[in-house]
């Protein structure tokens, strides 16, 4: 009927143009997620562009101008800030190497407890870009590629048995070995390896990004779904979320455009409350959905809606709450020196920074 009807949003053409602009955020909400998704690729580019100039320093032995090194390129350095963290719990210490890291690990982990797995589809990069691979295969070939069920499962595993091999290796690791790993030379310059990786990648590594994210086009969500052990990570703390995307059977038309939309391929219009680990809550089908208060956000089954706006804004606010805190307390940059990362640059080709086999090679209190 007219009146159950939910209408897609339309910009109000009376508004001057910031108002438009709030009007939207609120209640357009992939609009508002793609905002979400814009500002922190923006400032991973940012990170990523002040850590080159501090590269490019470092590599002059110090001719060019020296530019600091940012905390927050240890977000990607997921090993290291999970032994961080590990070695904070054991210990009741967090270390002064990687410290941010273990901050930015913590900020994702407690986003997902509260709202359930949206930082793969409201903030990670990697995300994005494999969102956007999707999208493009889709407008190119008009749909994607849904895998079989029976071959489903168990590639969808595979980042559970990715996430097991890091956690049980790292996991049986004492105190003190955690301790001899955050401390070593190789640790200590892990971000400064990962630049020079992908700056003289080698073939084989190109060529498996490029399959990768060539599988990405045809196949939504592909490393995300099938291999990325953080998602793996998050799905699980997401199941503790109080959110759950939740569908009114009484005004339900049946219409399964929920399920049309959803990248996860979850089979909204069949349930009473979405419980999979596979939801990244990116709120497709709720904006979808044709019928009003039918398809809506909720902490419990019959309790009130929670606006996508106040939910993205959780989701970013937690986040930066949690990194916030650490900055706040000193709990971000780490305690390498800019005279011990100029020593460092020149020695590493050193054995000593190499990491064969995941084995730390020997080093002294001077190293």
């Amino acid at each position: 009927m007219p009146g159950q009807r939910r209408r897609k949003y339309k910009p109000n053409p009376a508004l001057v143009w910031y108002q438009r602009l709030l009007d939207r955020l609120k209640n357009d909400t992939q609009f508002f997620r793609s905002s979400v998704q814009l500002a922190f690729v923006l400032l991973c580019v940012w990170i990523g562009i002040e850590f080159h100039l501090f590269m490019r320093w470092g590599m002059s032995g110090g001719t060019e101008p020296y530019v600091e090194r940012p905390p927050g390129v240890e977000g990607f350095l997921p090993i290291s800030a999970l032994m961080g963290a590990l070695h904070w719990l054991y210990s009741g210490a967090l270390n002064t190497i990687h410290p941010a890291g273990t901050m930015i690990l913590l900020g994702f982990i407690a986003v997902s407890i509260v709202m359930k797995k949206s930082f793969c589809s409201w903030m990670c990069p990697i995300g994005t870009l494999s969102e956007s691979l999707w999208m493009l295969g889709q407008k190119l070939f008009k749909k994607n590629i849904v895998v079989w069920r029976w071959l489903d499962y168990p590639l969808r595993s595979l980042k559970y048995l990715l996430l097991f091999f890091f956690v049980s290796a790292i996991g049986a690791m004492s105190v003190r070995d955690l301790d001899v790993f955050i401390n070593s030379p190789y640790n200590k310059v892990a971000d400064i390896k990962m630049y020079l990786f992908f700056a003289d990648i080698t073939p084989f590594a190109l060529w498996t990004i490029i399959i990768l994210m060539l599988f990405s086009v045809v196949i939504k969500n592909f490393w995300c779904r099938y291999l990325c052990p953080y998602g793996a990570l998050l799905g699980i703390a997401g199941l503790l979320s109080p959110f759950r995307i939740t569908r009114v059977k009484e005004s339900c038309i049946d219409c399964e455009l929920c399920t049309k939309v959803c990248p996860a391929n979850i089979k909204v219009h069949t349930v009473n409350q979405v419980w999979s680990d596979e939801c990244t809550s990116c709120l497709r089908c709720v904006e979808e959905c044709p019928v009003k208060e039918t398809l809506v956000l909720r902490s419990r089954q019959r309790s009130a809606t929670v606006a996508p706006w106040v939910f993205g804004t959780l989701v970013a606010g937690v986040f930066i709450a949690v990194t916030g805190l650490g900055m706040l307390t000193g709990r971000w940059a780490n305690s390498v020196s800019k005279d011990e990362y100029q020593v460092r640059f020149q020695k590493l080709d050193s054995p000593l920074y190499n990491h064969a086999q995941g084995s730390v090679p020997q080093y002294g209190p001077n190293d």
